[in-house]
């Protein structure tokens, strides 16, 4: 029977122990493959394929970047990268080497060779990659954006959109992301998501486009289940183009701030619908945080024994360590505390767990410090485990609403606001938006703007009924702003919410830094009601 061979197959330049492959856009050294930019990637190949010769800037500007102007600082940065990615340095130049005042120059060792693809015998086709197995947690591929504007010069504004999507991703720990040199194979072909998901061995792909008009943009993207087709979710950004690259980071927040709770929902559900005895650590985790967001007593209680679970199976789960911290924070802020001394106890030990082990973990630092600082009263130490959460990722939506908790402890309202209206704009439909609600209360009300503060945190009370400092704001804002019978209707709600509370518990539930903070707490809900 004959084979019937289509082409040549993959071009490959071999040198030291990488391979570029150009036809799949991949840098591999021996198995693994080269995270490398999509940029970074064109000037290595563009090297290679001129190696007889000095490239100079100019070549390479026209050549990358369509004759774009860029800097000398922005150019080198980019050789900088390369090199980093080949294992050369600047004093080394043993591959890249630099002539002064004329460029740079590929001088490594190159051979090239022809990879030929798999045909399927009999037929005119070539047969599709092997399909890989799906990694032990939620994974995802982010194809090329289709460029509709019809203007070629465009594809580097969407190829840097993908670009800074993947980058934005890959910050998120729990999430396993295809590096963007196999996602780049799939540009400008036809895909079937669902093969794109065998052979990138991925559980969900994000695609879109973006079209150009005049000086408007319009960006369109769309998470599809891999494994069966189903999208789950989908939106569209528009914005100006005046200034390209805010725009890019602007909806770059944006996409991983919406599909990043759909990706967790969708596993959640997934993992609810597994058999008991097939439950692995992350499927406890997750169940658990389906518990988390219920915000009940019970939900609270049922959220600790999964996590606990978790922990069991996998004892350097820094995650798991991080919300079982903070299951115990939020029952200390409804006072569901049993043996109070020994849970304080257990959630310092769950709380250092999660940022020793998490340290480049943004949900353990961000929950841990949290827990840090509420429970344990080590408020900065605390707030700077949350920011240090935001540098490894600065769309995670449940950070910035923490650090604006926590800022209410440092007596800084106007931070509140701005970070936790950050957190809903990254989340705008986020399990947690009653408590984003509530601390933006928060704020107004240590800003001593009450009016504001009672629309807030009432806000958060419709939302999620069982909430008690929302119930706590909206008493103690309305008592200070006078309107006293509306402040003894939302403490007898606080009274069925937490009945033990009293005026002296504040001092010692809420570590507040500035003393006239702690007494305009105390004030509101003494007016209100609170008994001493």
């Amino acid at each position: 029977m004959a084979c019937f061979w289509p082409g040549r197959g993959d071009l490959l330049y071999r040198f030291e122990d990488f391979v570029l492959d150009t036809d799949r856009r991949e840098l591999r050294r021996g198995p693994q493959l080269v995270a490398i930019p999509p940029q970074v990637f064109d000037l290595l190949e563009y090297l290679i394929k001129n190696r007889n010769r000095v490239v100079s800037k100019d070549d390479l500007i026209a050549a990358i970047w369509a004759g774009r102007i860029i800097s000398e600082s922005a150019l080198t940065t980019r050789i900088n990268v390369l090199r980093n990615a080949i294992d050369d340095t600047g004093e080394d130049q043993r591959l890249i080497r630099t002539v002064p005042r004329k460029g740079v120059r590929f001088v490594g060792i190159v051979h090239e060779s022809h990879e030929p693809e798999t045909p399927v015998a009999g037929t005119g086709m070539v047969q599709p990659r092997p399909a890989l197995s799906l990694p032990d947690r939620p994974s995802i591929a982010v194809l090329p954006f289709t460029n509709l504007s019809g203007d070629p010069e465009q594809d580097y504004f969407a190829d840097g959109m993908v670009e800074e999507i993947i980058t934005a991703l890959s910050r998120l720990r729990w999430l396993f992301v295809i590096a963007h040199n196999s996602s780049f194979t799939y540009k400008g072909r036809p895909v079937d998501v669902r093969q794109v998901g065998r052979e990138l061995g991925v559980r969900y792909v994000l695609e879109g486009s973006i079209r150009k008009a005049a000086d408007r943009v319009r960006i369109i993207g769309q998470l599809i289940d891999a494994s069966t087709g189903a999208h789950i979710w989908a939106d569209r950004f528009d914005g100006a183009m005046e200034e390209v690259f805010d725009l890019q980071d602007q909806v770059t927040a944006s996409v991983v701030g919406a599909i990043a709770p759909e990706m967790e929902q969708a596993e959640i559900e997934r993992a609810s619908r597994k058999p008991t005895e097939n439950l692995d650590a992350y499927d406890y985790y997750l169940q658990g945080m389906a518990k988390v967001y219920q915000a009940t007593r019970h939900a609270n209680d049922d959220a600790l024994r999964l996590f606990y679970k978790a922990i069991d199976l996998d004892p350097n789960f820094a995650s798991a360590y991080g919300v079982a911290a903070w299951c115990y924070a939020w029952r200390m802020m409804n006072g569901w505390m049993v043996d109070r001394a020994t849970e304080i106890t257990e959630t310092a030990r769950l709380a250092r767990q999660a940022v020793e082990l998490g340290q480049k973990d943004a949900v353990a630092l961000s929950m841990g410090g949290f827990a840090l600082a509420f429970v344990m009263g080590e408020v900065e130490d605390g707030a700077a485990f949350i920011d240090q959460a935001l540098i490894l990722n600065p769309n995670l939506a449940s950070g910035w609403l923490l650090s604006g908790w926590a800022n209410a402890y440092l007596g800084k309202p106007e931070v509140i606001i701005e970070r936790v209206t950050r957190a809903i704009r990254l989340s705008p439909l986020d399990p947690f938006t009653f408590l984003a609600h509530n601390i933006i209360g928060v704020g107004h009300f240590f800003a001593g703007r009450y009016d504001e503060a009672s629309s807030w945190a009432e806000k958060g009370i419709q939302q999620q009924p069982n909430n008690a400092g929302a119930a706590r704001i909206t008493a103690a804002s309305h008592a200070l702003a006078g309107r006293l019978d509306q402040a003894h209707k939302a403490m007898a709600r606080l009274r069925q919410i937490d009945p033990r509370l009293r005026v002296s518990d504040i001092r010692r539930m809420f570590p507040f830094r500035r003393p006239e903070d702690l007494a305009r707490y105390e004030e509101g809900l003494r007016k209100a009601g609170l008994p001493e």
